[in-house]
């Protein structure tokens, strides 16, 4: 079984992109078919539903089909919740975070691990 460290490191990775978080933004509100989330972020297809299966593989998003379509939407309202949180704590330090060249550096260390 995998440390309870290693899942939580795991599960927060899962907000760390980009492209995520915008799905997430996207979809917070209300649910979405994957045409309107690839049209709202202008993105393509294939992209979006491999990060669409990355978030709803790390339940943080469900989805549900109906007909031809199929719909996303956040998990729970914990969720939720805890996006709104991120939003309110990043304003707070949204100037560090920009001057932040360590987290860079990190962010370079972590992607060579993981090759």
């Amino acid at each position: 079984m995998k440390n309870k460290l290693d899942v939580k490191a795991k599960f927060i990775r899962a907000f760390s992109d980009k492209t995520r978080l915008q799905i997430l933004e996207c979809i917070k509100d209300s649910e979405k078919p994957v045409s309107q989330i690839v049209e709202e972020l202008n993105g393509n297809q294939s992209n979006i539903s491999q990060h669409l299966a990355c978030l709803k593989g790390c339940g943080i998003i469900v989805s549900r089909q109906e007909g031809k379509y199929m719909y996303y939407s956040l998990q729970s309202e914990q969720i939720k919740l805890l996006l709104t949180m991120m939003d309110h704590v990043f304003h707070q330090v949204e100037e560090e975070v920009t001057a932040c060249e360590k987290n860079d550096q990190l962010d370079c260390c972590v992607r060579q691990q993981e090759v």
